[in-house]
């Protein structure tokens, strides 16, 4: 079983300027939870979810996302 590594850390530093710690402290969470997060050792909750995203501003896609489309499509080209 494999998980999912969320993109919290590049998304808050691009959204809002923030490091792990200044969103740890915004969501009035442990740093520890936060960084856990974004290692990819723990998932937030759905409610952790939401207030993350609230907080960041940007929609839960964009934690998900681990390179563009386009970068995807460029790799099956060139595969063949």
């Amino acid at each position: 079983m494999t998980t999912l590594k969320i993109r919290i850390k590049e998304v808050a530093r691009q959204k809002r300027g923030w490091s792990l710690y200044r969103l740890a402290k915004e969501l009035g969470l442990p740093q520890q939870t936060v960084y856990s997060w974004a290692n990819g050792r723990t998932q937030p909750s759905y409610d952790n979810m939401d207030r993350l995203c609230e907080s960041i501003g940007c929609a839960v896609g964009e934690l998900f996302e681990a390179e563009p489309v386009q970068q995807k499509l460029n790799l099956v080209v060139n595969s063949d």
